[in-house]
């Protein structure tokens, strides 16, 4: 290995004589310094490049046989984020190293200070991007897995360790361009730890939430969620370090802190569509003065209506029993009555009851709401059995068309529709 390594120094050695040499007696002399320079580094960049261009090749060339989703994901999230690139950049600037000193060795001092200087930030910044790589690597990995979750912890993770990385990065590489030590240079910025504190608060914060929302699985990109204290709804695009994209339905882009995901209410209506069921509370509000008592003639009217026939025949029989040995039973309000209120709200759950629409697994009911100025609500709660925006929304127009005129047959006055809660 010794010997290889000192044939290819004599090689090199070789090449740069030869262009010493031949510009030593074919330029002038007051040029030939700069031009032999020149010349060189032409030269030493040319050997740079071919030897990046062979590793890359070579490593490239391989990982493409591996390229495959399913036997190899982690080969292809490595060159997909082009680490292979990377580790070529590495061979490269580590060749600059070893080889520098044999082209520049005794003749041109300052140029190799120079050169050496300028190697050792090419090595800088190469490693940190072989680094910024690799946490595009994990991330590609976690999405051919489809592991949304991890997505998001990492979202935070690496773009906190790229912010701290550029950081250690620009101290590395002043001390290297100015020769100075890297303690020096924190040193320094011991004045300014406060205003580094609050800048990086948000960043902070959002990395806070991306480990929060990845372990509690609340979240992920994808989501219909809500948003109640910035009226939003929508799906979210992205969350990262310090914002999440919102897309609303209106196909507008909505951007919010991230921190806000953990601080603010967030209804997850995901969960919602996942189960292809959708939610119907809704109300309708009648007017109270024309609640009343329903007599046999109109009894006798409402037992036509398929959907109460049999509830309003076993409550007939119940009066009538309760009747019989009853005083003052000619009077309408003494025992047990109907009111036309009470039976539309039994018709209102048949109906539903009946729809082929309505989730009859979930929660249905029809209830009375405490009274109003404007008068009495009366909410319908059930669950679609389909989640889909514009099917459900002509679900609910269907039902409540239907039940905005059927309410006429009981003689009850609608004063106003109260809003979707």
């Amino acid at each position: 290995m010794n010997d290889e390594l000192t044939n290819t120094r004599n090689f090199l050695q070789a090449i740069s004589d030869a262009i010493h040499f031949f510009i030593q007696d074919n330029v002038p002399s007051n040029w030939a310094t700069l031009v032999q320079i020149l010349a060189k580094f032409v030269v030493f960049a040319g050997l740079i490049y071919l030897v990046d261009l062979v590793v890359k090749l070579i490593i490239n060339s391989v990982f493409k046989l591996l390229y495959d989703n399913d036997k190899h994901p982690v080969m292809k999230s490595i060159y997909v984020a082009k680490i292979t690139n990377s580790f070529a950049h590495i061979i490269a600037v580590l060749f600059a190293s070893f080889s520098v000193d044999s082209f520049f060795y005794g003749r041109h001092p300052k140029s190799f200070i120079f050169l050496e200087r300028m190697i050792g930030l090419a090595i800088v910044f190469v490693v940190a991007g072989m680094l910024y790589r690799s946490l595009s690597a994990f991330r590609n990995y976690f999405i051919i897995q489809q592991d949304f979750y991890k997505i998001i912890a990492l979202n935070a993770v690496s773009q906190t360790v790229k912010i701290f990385g550029i950081f250690v990065a620009s101290v590395v590489a002043i001390s290297v361009i100015f020769g100075i030590s890297g303690s020096a240079i924190l040193g320094s910025l011991g004045a300014i730890t406060a205003v580094l504190v609050l800048v990086f608060r948000d960043t902070i914060l959002g990395f806070i939430t991306g480990i929060h929302v990845a372990t509690s699985k609340n979240l992920k990109v994808g989501d219909w969620i809500g948003i109640p204290k910035y009226n939003l709804e929508g799906n979210i695009l992205d969350i990262n370090l310090l914002t999440t994209k919102i897309q609303n339905f209106d196909k507008t882009i909505s951007t919010i802190p991230t921190y806000d995901l953990l601080t603010t209410e967030i209804k997850n209506i995901q969960v919602m569509s996942e189960s292809n069921t959708r939610r119907i509370k809704r109300s309708i509000i009648f007017n109270i003065n024309s609640f009343k008592f329903i007599d046999v003639e109109e009894l006798e009217k409402l037992l036509k209506i398929n959907l109460i026939t049999d509830y309003l025949l076993e409550k007939k029989t119940e009066m009538t029993e309760a009747r019989q040995n009853m005083p003052n039973a000619e009077l309408v309000i003494n025992g047990r009555q109907l009111t036309n209120i009470g039976v539309f709200r039994e018709y209102v759950f048949n109906y539903l009851k009946n729809s082929p629409h309505i989730d009859q697994s979930g929660t249905l009911m029809v209830r009375q709401l405490e009274n109003t100025p404007h008068g009495m609500p009366l909410e319908i709660y059930c669950f679609t059995n389909d989640s889909t925006w514009v099917t459900y929304e002509g679900i609910q127009a269907d039902i409540f068309d239907h039940l905005l005129v059927a309410s006429k047959e009981f003689d009850l006055e609608i004063i106003q529709i109260a809003k979707i809660s």
